[in-house]
């Protein structure tokens, strides 16, 4: 977690550098100080729930007597007992792979002019992505499906974020990158035949992902598909509310019951 915070300092840094002396004709409007706020908010919200996933107290040997798959509801219930270790490892290995993929849209020239501003925006995407779920994953104890996995090692079992089952992080950050790549490169290449293979591409990363962590017994597939639909959204709606033309928008809303935000779209 801290090197992927640094990595997303270091690219505000250069970003903020380079937006306060260069003029852009980029479809994105970025204000430095609106989405720094933004992104150092998301940043905070990753650090503290990252302390609390860190101070959750972990399962014992105790904990596992008794414990019975018939507990988990109908929906996941097949998932329960399932650990691989080699899925596990696998799907690290497209999680870490599909931070790197908007560099990718390095290849289209209308992407490099406008580089600082679109990298800005991943910072941002990949910041709320993490804060959402470190503080989900942080107050939520759900206990992963491969605590339910009599034939696994009892490290496996007893593993200190096993109870953080709720939801799929590896699923909600792949989604993230890859759908923001998709939907940049949709607003900029409107004409491009490329798009339905791109979007088809950014889809199916995080699906095999979501696979692979269930297989590994780290996750139900609830928890996959929150993730993916959480991440597939901020993936697609940081770009898309930061557009100049754009007919989405983020809108208070109060009631007397509650206050929060409602999304907006302009027919």
């Amino acid at each position: 977690m801290k090197k992927i915070l640094l990595l997303w300092l270091a690219i505000y840094g250069f970003g903020a550098n380079y937006a306060w002396s260069q003029t852009s004709n980029s479809p994105y409007h970025v204000n430095w100080l609106r989405d720094g706020a933004i992104t150092a908010g998301a940043i905070g919200a990753s650090v503290a729930g990252s302390l609390l996933i860190t101070n959750k107290e972990r399962l014992t040997e105790a904990d596992l007597v008794g414990l019975d798959r018939n507990d988990v509801n109908r929906f996941d219930r097949f998932a329960a007992g399932n650990y691989s270790a080699n899925a596990e490892h696998t799907s690290d290995y497209f999680f870490y792979g599909s931070f790197a993929t908007p560099l990718l849209l390095l290849l289209d020239d209308k992407v490099v002019q406008d580089a600082p501003q679109i990298f800005l925006l991943y910072g941002q995407a990949m910041s709320i992505t993490g804060g959402i779920y470190s503080l989900s994953a942080g107050l939520i104890n759900r206990k992963r499906p491969s605590v339910y996995a009599t034939d696994a090692p009892l490290e496996a079992r007893l593993h200190k974020y096993g109870e953080n089952s709720f939801y799929g992080g590896h699923t909600a950050a792949t989604a993230t990158a890859t759908f923001f790549v998709a939907k940049v490169f949709h607003d900029l290449n409107p004409d491009s035949p490329a798009r339905p293979y791109i979007w088809a591409a950014a889809a199916a990363v995080p699906v095999t992902v979501g696979y692979l962590r269930l297989r590994a017994g780290k996750h139900f597939l609830s928890d996959n598909i929150l993730g993916y639909a959480i991440g597939a959204g901020i993936g697609i709606l940081v770009p898309e509310l930061h557009k100049r033309d754009s007919r989405v928008a983020l809108l208070p809303v109060s009631s007397p019951e509650h206050d929060g935000v409602a999304v907006v779209y302009t027919f």
